[in-house]
């Protein structure tokens, strides 16, 4: 007889995967970034992870199609999402007539992209994006929105960021006025990573595309301003009288003034003009989220304005704007940097049965099922082999239930972490771990705040 022939386990790469302690840690993430979308009233949406290709594909072109996952299913041309803007232009112009604008919905989903796996850089990742879409108008307060919006998920997520705002009119007009409107985009991109190559390599650059020494030192002068609302703008508001232009310093004027009636930190976001976001359909203002102690991080969120939403699926204008966070990306980065407080369980109790009281025990875990995260320890091991599995899974608490705890209704409760044993009723147990986890987090974030405060 032959011998089975094994197949080694391997996981694709550029696919996370994580450990159930690390995953807990995720999914909290998760959820604290739902919970800022919905205080800002934002409604769920779920679009499907496979399109039509020639929905899909529309706005996108060049370097985007070639990281796209595209495959045939008999006759159809299929791909799967690479973002979630797009599946939201063709929901939102599929089911206009029905919705109510502006349509501001939230949506944290897996996208894929096939590209090179490489530091911060995953095949597939989850996304959490909050759009606001307008019918046939939308203000500049949407915009302020956003931005608002991404200042209170790194505040839940208690990361220090700040996020960086400008409005891609201001370059456009720029190069206009300069005579360079048939240059823009090439301009844009070589400006767009202007920190990665330094100002000397992007002079020889743009002088290269057909930009005199001249234009090519404004453009980057202008692109390096950064710094305050009102110091940004008194400075570069004369440099040109471009409608374009104008046009973007109005636009971030009165960003600026929806932001502080919002009542945002001004530590938590600076005017930047090099901000430009590489994606061409956006059309406005424009922003991307850094962590200052982390630059080497690069943008942890971006989004923008795009007035072109609906344009190739619809004829009425649609103009949206919105905000994308790369969680997959950030608890990444986060985790290989020794950033996350990490948790192995999230059981908040254990119960062990001794001699002939199993069926005692499941009954006190449907007890205390709407009460706690418990579990039985139905394991044919010795009790100090089970205690020892508790320690091992960090988990808090340990409810010690003979034949004696079961005639007289008090049981043996472990505080695993300080040793402490008490005996108590089932009806008082639950009560007696809450209030002892929230003591506990309570100190926790004394400590945390203590420490800050020291630094």
């Amino acid at each position: 007889m032959s011998e089975k022939k094994l197949i080694t386990p391997r996981k694709l790469a550029g696919f996370m995967e994580l450990e159930p302690s690390k995953q807990i840690i995720f999914d909290e993430m998760t959820e604290k970034i739902k919970k800022v979308f919905k205080k800002f009233a934002f409604m769920p949406l779920d679009t499907p992870v496979l399109e039509y290709s020639e929905i899909l594909l529309a706005k996108s072109g060049g370097e985007i199609d070639k990281e796209v996952y595209a495959f045939t299913k008999g006759d159809t041309n299929v791909c799967m999402r690479y973002d979630l803007t797009v599946p939201l232009a063709r929901y939102v112009a599929m089911n206009e007539p029905t919705l109510t604008f502006p349509f501001k919905r939230y949506q944290i989903g897996k996208v894929f992209r096939g590209e090179r796996p490489q530091k911060g850089r995953f095949r597939e990742l989850i996304q959490c994006d909050v759009d606001i879409v307008g019918l046939e108008q939308l203000p500049i307060v949407a915009d302020a929105e956003c931005v608002n919006i991404t200042c209170e998920v790194f505040k839940a997520l208690s990361l220090n960021a700040l996020v960086h705002i400008s409005n891609r009119n201001i370059l456009f007009g720029y190069c206009e006025s300069l005579g360079l409107a048939d240059k823009t985009i090439d301009i844009l991109v070589i400006l767009d990573k202007i920190n990665k190559i330094g100002r000397e390599v992007a002079m020889e650059e743009l002088e290269k595309i057909g930009t005199t020494s001249m234009q090519a030192n404004d453009l980057i002068s202008l692109t390096l301003k950064q710094g305050t609302f009102e110091s940004v703008i008194s400075e570069i508001k004369d440099l040109s009288d471009n409608q374009l232009y104008q046009k973007g310093i109005s636009e971030l004027t009165e960003l600026h003034s929806y932001l502080k009636a919002f009542g945002i930190n001004e530590n938590s976001y600076t005017c930047d003009i090099g901000i430009i976001r590489g994606h061409n359909y956006y059309t406005g203002t424009v922003f991307e989220t850094y962590m200052p102690e982390h630059l080497d991080f690069g943008a942890v969120s971006a989004g923008g304005r795009y007035d072109n939403l609906t344009g190739y699926y619809s004829n009425k204008n649609m103009p949206g704007v919105g905000v994308s966070i790369g969680l997959t990306r950030l608890f990444d980065l986060l985790d290989k940097n020794n950033m996350l407080k990490t948790k192995s369980t999230e059981i908040e109790l254990q119960i062990i049965p001794l001699g002939d009281t199993l069926t005692n025990c499941l009954e006190l875990q449907a007890f205390f099922k709407d009460r706690l995260i418990c579990e039985v320890n139905y394991d044919n091991r010795s009790f100090k082999s089970k205690m020892k599995e508790a320690n091992k899974k960090e988990i808090p608490y340990v409810l010690i239930v003979g034949e004696n705890e079961v005639e007289s209704g008090e049981y043996s409760l472990k505080n695993m972490n300080t040793g402490e044993q008490i005996t108590i009723s089932k009806e008082k147990c639950a009560t007696f771990i809450k209030k002892n986890n929230l003591l506990d987090r309570l100190t926790d974030l004394k400590q945390k705040y203590q420490k800050k405060a020291s630094e």
